[in-house]
């Protein structure tokens, strides 16, 4: 049974990736949206990273599988009484991937290294990594100006016209050497887009520096998933 590398974002793409990793298990690479990665409080968040990891944990909340089961918010809420912010809602077991990863960050470990360091404490089988170990970060196109898409979604809550969307620092972003690997493995059957908003889960993906070209220079099948169908092509 060859290897599957799967481009994913969101928790559509990490539930297909889940039915991945359980007929594929180590043999499956997923590529993982990180133009929705922002700062808070000095702590790094990588939400897409985090869904995936949880979900493939088997740890994922069933209602906001972007947060660990049996969630609580006593952190939030001293931060209130402390004249922190209000917003984002961050729940206290899903501060830890984010001190982590700011903790490795600023020891200036990749995010493949701290990403796949989670993946081993968690059990997980499967290589989960980043598109890029490079900043990337996706923005949207609005009549009120270009915003991350944090603030689009978090603050502005998505009301804004769409124009289009940029995503700052693709054009220089490396990929990662475990994506490679992943891509000129021998053994790679199949390259799978997951389910995802194809703005801002899997564009950013496709757009980071190479990433196309490779992905039709393997010659392989490469399969879009769509909720309802899919296309190959």
């Amino acid at each position: 049974m060859g290897s599957v590398v799967a481009l994913a974002g969101q928790a559509g793409g990490a539930k297909l990736a889940d039915g991945l990793y359980r007929l594929r298990h180590d043999r499956l690479t997923v590529v993982v949206n990180t133009g929705d990665d922002y700062e808070h409080l000095g702590l790094a968040f990588s939400p897409d990273i985090d869904t995936m990891l949880y979900t493939l944990a088997g740890v994922a909340s069933a209602a906001a599988p972007w947060q660990p089961e049996s969630e609580t918010h006593a952190v939030h809420a001293m931060l209130k009484a402390l004249g922190g912010p209000d917003r984002p809602l961050h729940g206290d077991r899903s501060l830890a991937a984010p001190l982590l990863r700011a903790q490795g960050l600023a020891a200036e470990r990749t995010l493949s290294e701290i990403t796949l360091d989670f993946c081993r404490h968690l059990g997980i089988a499967a290589h989960v990594v980043p598109m890029s170990d490079d900043r990337v970060r996706t923005y949207v196109e609005t009549d009120e100006g270009n915003i991350t898409f944090q603030e689009y979604f978090r603050d502005l809550g998505c009301e804004p016209a769409v124009r289009g969307f940029q995503y700052a620092g693709a054009d220089e972003a490396r990929i990662p050497q475990p994506v490679l690997e992943a891509l000129h493995a021998p053994d790679l059957e199949a390259i799978v887009l997951c389910p995802g908003n194809p703005y801002h889960a899997i564009q950013p993906i496709l757009q980071v520096s190479g990433m196309r070209h490779l992905l039709k220079a393997r010659r392989v099948p490469i399969v879009a998933v769509r909720p309802s169908s899919a296309v190959a092509r």
